[in-house]
């Protein structure tokens, strides 16, 4: 049998239901809303039937709960584009001091290609 280990990390089925209310991101919340309905006698395939997934994948996230905690079934992005970066070129662009600057040197100072630096070069000039 399933088993949610709430008590092991100071826990009750009450706070994985108030994390699955109010965890910043959407996964998060979606697996402790699935912890917690574990915790009320139900069980991982009606879970997984009932947000879509898989039942082997509900198991997973009560398995790494159950052996590190709630921060094991936290969502933490883990690469990918950061979205932060053409803010960061942009402001470059758009800098009188450093408007001259070729685009491999924009790449180089906010750490994206320069290809990149291009595109959003032609973006600022069509939309002014």
């Amino acid at each position: 049998m399933l088993r949610v280990e709430c008590t092991r990390w100071g826990q009750t089925p009450a706070d994985l239901r108030r994390l699955a209310l109010s965890a910043p991101h959407p996964r998060t919340r979606e697996r402790f809303l699935a912890l917690y309905e574990i915790t009320q006698e139900s069980n991982a395939t009606r879970v997984a039937s009932g947000i879509g997934r898989h039942p082997q994948k509900v198991r997973q996230w009560v398995h790494r709960y159950n052996t590190g905690g709630p921060d094991a079934v936290s969502y933490h992005r883990t690469g990918g584009r950061v979205a932060g970066a053409s803010v960061a070129v942009r402001d470059l662009l758009s800098n009188p001091s450093t408007v001259g600057l070729s685009d491999r040197e924009i790449a180089r100072r906010a750490g994206v290609s320069p290809t990149t630096v291009g595109k959003l070069r032609r973006d600022l000039v069509d939309g002014i």
